[in-house]
């Protein structure tokens, strides 16, 4: 089995993290404790023996801020609550693919046809296409009949669908290729 050496995985998405208690290294934090209410501007010594008299956790919510905001929470009630919402965001994001449609310059009307019904399938999912012609032989010396052959591809999705050009028609040697997408 080969595998190809530019396959890579997907970046994988990192829910955020935060610092808490002795992670906190800045010299004065603005504290908010467990009911909502500001307590003002503390040292970080302070802010930690507060938190702890009170039995809680001092979390950095805002690192951004000056000074830094601090809550005192339970931390892992937090930070499970903070993993779920970035779950459930992940879940309902919609994940958008390019998919590929290949064509070719001697193409016969019906797999034509065929090609255009696939394209609009995956426009009507919401997904983009990559047309794409890869041009053989003495079919490179007449890239202009690709580019046409596109053009006229993109013409007919285009009675159906109003579109949106991601990349415009180009050559890259033997490749003539566009994307596009539907305007929602």
């Amino acid at each position: 089995m080969r595998i190809h050496y530019k396959r890579q995985g997907r970046l994988k998405e990192v829910a955020p993290s935060y610092r808490s208690n002795e992670q906190i290294r800045v010299p004065e934090v603005r504290v908010i404790d467990e009911k909502g209410e500001t307590l003002g501007v503390l040292k970080t010594a302070e802010a930690l023996a507060l938190a702890r008299e009170r039995e809680y956790d001092l979390v950095e919510v805002s690192p951004l801020a000056v000074p830094p905001v601090c809550r005192l929470l339970d931390f892992g009630a937090f930070r499970y609550q903070k993993d779920k919402e970035f779950r459930q965001q992940r879940a309902h994001a919609k994940r958008v693919e390019v998919k590929g449609i290949r064509l070719s310059v001697k193409m016969g009307e019906h797999d034509f046809e065929v090609r255009l019904a696939r394209a609009l399938e995956f426009l009507e999912a919401g997904q983009k296409l990559k047309i794409e012609i890869i041009l053989r032989g003495r079919e490179k010396a007449h890239g202009e009949l690709a580019i046409q052959r596109i053009k006229e591809f993109m013409a007919l999705i285009g009675k159906k669908y109003e579109l949106f050009i991601e990349q415009e028609i180009k050559r890259t040697g033997g490749n003539v290729s566009a994307i596009v997408g539907r305007k929602s």
